[in-house]
């Protein structure tokens, strides 16, 4: 995916949205920046699966050598598919943070949050404002 096609949090989550049988569903994941400033990864700790979230609200947490991050779910639904191969290959977040880097999928069940997400354009802006 290309990041000018995503939304973005202000914590530094991405999201794409897509149909999937009818419902709305957002991939999540991390930005570059996000991974950036975390550096050296050494762990993550994925959502389970089937888990309520709230935007805002922490989902799942990322391990660097200097501190522990949460992640915030973006949208408020379910966690319906969870990057199974994410924890045994770290490095994907700091390759291909806006595709094979992806953390979670998740049902939306409120499409409220989504007006409060930032396109490329504004995220890149806040990622400038918060690196000087």
């Amino acid at each position: 995916m290309k990041p000018e096609e995503l939304l973005f949090a202000k914590t530094h989550e991405w999201v794409s949205i897509a149909e999937q049988g009818g419902a709305k569903v957002a991939t999540v994941g991390i930005s570059a920046f996000a991974v950036e400033a975390l550096t050296d990864l050494v762990f993550i700790e994925l959502p389970k699966v089937g888990s309520q979230v709230k935007p805002e609200q922490p989902f799942c947490e990322v391990e660097s050598v200097k501190a522990v991050s949460d992640v915030y779910a973006p949208v408020a639904g379910e966690v319906i598919e969870v990057n199974k191969s994410l924890p045994d290959h770290l490095e994907t977040l700091s390759s291909d943070p806006f595709g094979e880097g992806w953390i979670a999928k998740i049902k939306i069940s409120d499409e409220s949050n989504l007006a409060k997400l930032m396109d490329y354009k504004a995220y890149q802006k806040q990622c400038e404002e918060e690196g000087h």
